[in-house]
């Protein structure tokens, strides 16, 4: 009897036993509970398709998206003490950057590059969620930083795109030292007269927003992002009252003049394209923000210019593309 133990079902049980799946081959839609196959999703820019929900990107990825043809250039970015508090709650700090690092693959909460989009040469800096929270500490107030300070010196627009939980809490003080510096930064961008274009995704919150999240000179919110300081169950329980529907949604703050327009992503690099070409012109021309309907879509403080005689507005060669979707929020059920 033991070679049927030891030999028939041992082959058996390997016959029938079920293959592992890999990870991350399919993924499950928060909003509507559809499954999508990573790759249709990845081809479709991490918008779920049926749900229209805009699913988070990698900064890598943002970047790729963001440039002509998917290429730049890396920034090259400070070095900064790992841990300089040597702070330790359940884990080491120490230990949980090693594994974001292993889990991302950055060194830090922020990628910058810099390249050309729509052939307009640009710096770009993304923030990336999955590297705890996509939390400011340190390093990633210096990334920040020095990818403003290359945009002065490559004499370019500066694109930010900001996802965060907030400060980062295991570098106390050195954390929130970050928000006086990055808006010093943005100053620095100010005098110089280079467009500072900021990309709320979903979520910008705490520290980051309340510092050069909020100092652009537009700010462009992706469907659904939830934006704010403190979150809507946080402030519920402060001021025991119920939030309106939808508040701190990225159509709310549209809706209260908090950002300026709320574009899909699929639309995102040409709005931003168009917008920094009228940007940079604006030695040339008279420039004001609207504030409207173009073509039936909302927008506030959308940068327009008038024409060498003062009398006509050109919105550019597709309106929309200027406009925030008029649509229901997709990310909130």
């Amino acid at each position: 009897m033991n070679w049927i133990n030891n030999v028939v079902r041992p082959k058996i049980r390997s016959i029938l036993r079920k293959k592992d799946v890999p990870d991350h081959l399919w993924v499950k839609c928060p909003e509507t509970g559809q499954m999508i196959y990573y790759k249709d999703l990845e081809a479709n820019g991490f918008v779920v398709p049926g749900s229209n929900y805009h699913m988070r990107m990698s900064a890598s990825a943002r970047l790729k998206s963001l440039f002509d043809e998917g290429e730049y250039e890396s920034l090259a970015l400070p070095e900064v003490p790992p841990d300089p508090l040597k702070f330790r709650d359940e884990k080491k700090y120490s230990d949980r950057l090693k594994d974001a690092r292993a889990k991302t693959g950055m060194a830090d909460a922020v990628l910058a590059g810099a390249g050309r989009l729509e052939g307009q040469r640009i710096v770009a800096a993304v923030q990336d969620f999955d590297f705890l929270g996509g939390s400011l500490g340190t390093a990633a107030g210096e990334a920040v930083i020095a990818a403003m300070r290359a945009a002065v010196k490559r004499n370019t627009p500066f694109i930010l795109f900001a996802a965060s939980g907030g400060a980062r809490m295991q570098e106390g003080i050195l954390s929130l030292m970050q928000m006086p510096r990055t808006t010093c930064a943005v100053q620095e961008l100010r005098e110089a007269k280079l467009p500072y274009l900021v990309v709320l995704t979903h979520p910008t919150t705490g520290g980051v927003t309340a510092s050069y999240a909020m100092l652009g000179d537009i700010h462009i919110a992706e469907p659904g992002a939830l934006i704010g300081f403190a979150g809507p169950r946080v402030i519920e329980q402060t001021i025991r009252e119920q939030l309106p529907s939808g508040f701190q949604r990225a159509e709310y703050l549209l809706d209260h003049g908090m950002v300026d327009m709320v574009v899909h992503r699929h639309r995102l690099r040409e709005t931003l394209a168009r917008i920094c070409r009228l940007l940079s012109k604006r030695e040339h021309v008279q420039s004001f923000a609207y504030t409207g309907k173009v073509d039936g879509v909302s927008a506030r403080g959308v940068p327009v210019s008038l024409d060498g005689k003062g009398s006509n507005i050109e919105f550019g060669d597709d309106d929309n593309a200027l406009g925030a979707s008029p649509g229901a929020n997709p990310n909130q059920s």
